[in-house]
């Protein structure tokens, strides 16, 4: 596990720690299972410690320019035959690939989340992804325990080009005065069967990531229907970002 500070990777072994104890308690796991599972992790802030890695799967900011030079980065530090993966939940993974010179060996593995939860790994063949590297990534998700499905690269894949319209359809709802925050929520729990309403799911993606996802996909299609909600510009521009800083649709 790599990352650009000690203390974010402290972080994350924290969470993770967490989730896996989540399991011990519910006895999903054993204390020994979970000691095990901990042991395996390594960490560095240098990327050379990836030299050896036969797959590196990205989990960066949703931002094309941050993701572009980790790609470049990462082309000229691992094997040549190692897997380049990223968990972009919308950026092309054709232009992450065209930064390399393994574009044959780049691919979008898209964890849904929560992550330790969900089954589903969204699989993106850029326009140059062999069918190799295909096969590797699908049968690797299988072994995870995960269920993938293929799909083309294209602006937000499947996932978020039919999820984040009907997110960002839900906050036009609420900025034009239809209805409240909770009724609009509670429609769609209680209407469609969603296990969390279209509000309070943007609160636990993150309401910049949201943002992010809707730019891309106005961006790629230059389709007003793709058009971000003034009120998230909003909420983002006032750092209002949903759960992770206390503050979004809801409060927390």
């Amino acid at each position: 596990m790599h990352d650009v500070a000690e203390e974010f990777l402290a972080r994350g072994l924290k969470a993770i720690d967490a989730s896996l104890q989540r399991d011990v308690d519910k006895q999903r796991l054993s204390p020994d299972e979970k000691g095990t599972i901990i042991e395996r992790i390594r960490t560095t802030t240098n990327k050379e410690g990836l030299r050896d890695a036969f797959i590196v799967v990205e989990a960066a900011t949703e931002d094309l320019a941050v993701k572009t030079e980790i790609f470049k980065s990462l082309d000229t530090r691992v094997r040549p035959d190692a897997i380049l993966a990223s968990n972009t939940s919308s950026i092309s993974i054709t232009k992450l690939g065209g930064v390399t010179r393994r574009a044959d060996r780049v691919i979008g593995m898209h964890f849904m989340n929560p992550v330790p939860v969900m089954k589903l790994v969204e699989i993106i063949r850029a326009a140059a992804t062999s069918d190799q590297t295909y096969e590797e990534v699908r049968s690797l998700t299988e072994r995870l325990g995960k269920i993938p499905l293929e799909c083309q690269d294209s602006p937000g894949f499947v996932s978020n080009r039919v999820l984040m319209p009907m997110i960002n359809e839900a906050i036009f709802a609420l900025y034009e005065g239809v209805a409240s925050r909770e009724s609009i929520d509670g429609i769609m729990k209680l209407g469609m069967n969603h296990p969390m309403g279209p509000l309070a799911l943007a609160d636990f993606i993150g309401l910049d990531v949201c943002l992010a996802i809707m730019n891309v996909l106005h961006d790629g299609f230059s389709d007003s229907k793709y058009r971000p909600c003034p009120l998230l510009k909003r909420y983002v521009d006032a750092g209002w970002l949903g759960r992770k800083s206390g503050r979004g649709f809801y409060e927390y």
